[in-house]
């Protein structure tokens, strides 16, 4: 049994965004020594509808510190809902986003990271609406996946209810903030890696330190 590098992050976290090629490049680096999971947390999850125009200053002022610090990029269709709230129709909630990785875990477990990772690109560079239905069909062309089985699956109240059980896992590991990055060790011990947007460099030295009392 391989340990498992444990990401715990959310579709609409930009920090997450930029967080990913830090981990994809761990993970192909380090890939034959451990498995990994993506865990939603379910960071925006409001009862009633949010309009983008209650975060959209907040985001505004945020992303550009995302990217200086990360060297990701945010796309101009994103923005343009950002810097013009008023006229879009973004509502956004962390509920489908997380269904869909649940079934595309369930189809495809060995693309999970890259899978999630084209969500946060869908939404943060493409300026995809990640509560639409059709958000989804150009990822579900891109992986080979039965487009009828996925909306079947989509609706199915049983993945909403696997998608609010992971929340709860992510609850129960105590996450603080997104990006978070566990390491299980095959022992069932668990070590926090990372708790914010961290770099490379800073993670590896304690993976690699974990890594060989394998």
């Amino acid at each position: 049994m391989k340990p498992l590098l444990i990401y715990c992050y959310d579709a609409y976290c930009g920090w997450c965004y930029g967080f990913s090629p830090v981990l994809h490049s761990i993970a192909a680096e380090l890939g034959d020594q451990l498995d990994v999971e993506v865990l939603s947390g379910g960071m925006l999850l409001p009862e009633k509808p949010v309009h983008i125009s209650a975060m959209a200053s907040y985001i505004a002022k945020a992303y550009p510190n995302v990217e200086a610090t990360t060297g990701i990029k945010f796309g101009q269709d994103f923005l343009w809902h950002i810097f013009n709230p008023e006229e879009s129709d973004w509502y956004p909630h962390s509920e489908k986003s997380a269904i869909a990785l649940i079934i595309f875990k369930e189809l495809q477990p060995d693309h999970s990271l890259s899978f999630a990772t084209d969500l946060q690109i869908a939404l943060n560079e493409e300026g995809r609406d990640l509560t639409d239905d059709e958000a989804y069909r150009h990822l579900l062309e891109k992986y080979s996946v039965d487009a009828a089985v996925f909306y079947q699956k989509l609706h199915d109240p049983s993945y909403k209810s696997q998608a609010y059980e992971e929340f709860e896992l992510v609850k129960r590991l105590r996450v603080q903030g997104y990006p978070a990055v566990f390491l299980q060790m095959p022992s069932g011990t668990f070590h926090l890696l990372a708790n914010g947007y961290t770099t490379k460099a800073s993670l590896m030295p304690q993976l690699q330190s974990l890594l060989s009392q394998v």
